[in-house]
């Protein structure tokens, strides 16, 4: 299966959306943009796509337990657009089982630390570089894992460590570590789209063979 349009979900800014949508307008990676979505209006990455021509949708809380009342709108408005692959991007919702199992093995996310350290429930944001900077740490860093029904606990597709040498708090942790993230994750969609991934033993491994 080839895989070729992509859709972020995002729920901020749009910092990584950005970074996304650059390296494939560089040849970074062959996963084209083509839609965005958001869980509340006033989301700023939400004019950033526009900007770039993207289909943009907003889905609120409705869509996102179990039993949510709107769960198959998500899903047919993603069918409509021929997305083969979700990439999550600051997106603050969990993704319920039946949108999980329709793209398994297709959809990422990225967290601003080196999993399975400081995820879970509560763990995105600052909450993550506040914890990390009470603890101590010498190194936190960025991780892109597939998603699946748990939080933050997917196979994990690449990381990338950061040091904190002389760092003076969690706001300089987090700039460190969002320099890193923008790098990484047009790098793992790149090898999702190119080579593919198998899960072995509960690892993501790349495929040899280039599709």
């Amino acid at each position: 299966m080839k895989l070729r349009r992509l859709a972020v979900f995002a729920s901020g800014g749009g910092s990584n959306f950005q970074s996304i949508l650059a390296s494939w307008k560089a040849g970074g990676h062959p996963l084209e943009p083509v839609a965005l979505l958001a869980d509340r209006p006033s989301a700023p990455v939400l004019d950033k796509a526009r900007a770039a021509g993207l289909d943009t949708a907003v889905f609120g809380k409705g869509c996102w337990s179990e039993d949510a009342p709107r769960l198959r709108e998500v899903l047919d408005w993603l069918q409509e657009r021929s997305v083969d692959v979700v990439a999550l991007a600051g997106f603050l919702r969990r993704v319920p089982p039946e949108l999980v199992a329709a793209f398994r093995g297709r959809m990422l996310n990225i967290h601003p630390a080196l999993l399975p350290a400081f995820g879970g429930a509560g763990m995105y944001g600052h909450f993550v570089h506040e914890a990390v900077w009470r603890a101590g740490c010498r190194v936190s860093g960025a991780t892109v894992h597939l998603v699946d029904e748990a939080y933050d606990r997917g196979p994990i597709l690449l990381q990338r460590a950061v040091a904190l040498d002389a760092v003076d708090g969690p706001a300089e942790i987090a700039g460190r570590v969002l320099q890193v993230e923008h790098e990484l994750y047009p790098e793992a969609l790149a090898l999702l789209a190119e080579r593919g991934i198998t899960i072995e033993e509960g690892r993501a491994i790349p495929c040899r063979a280039s599709r």
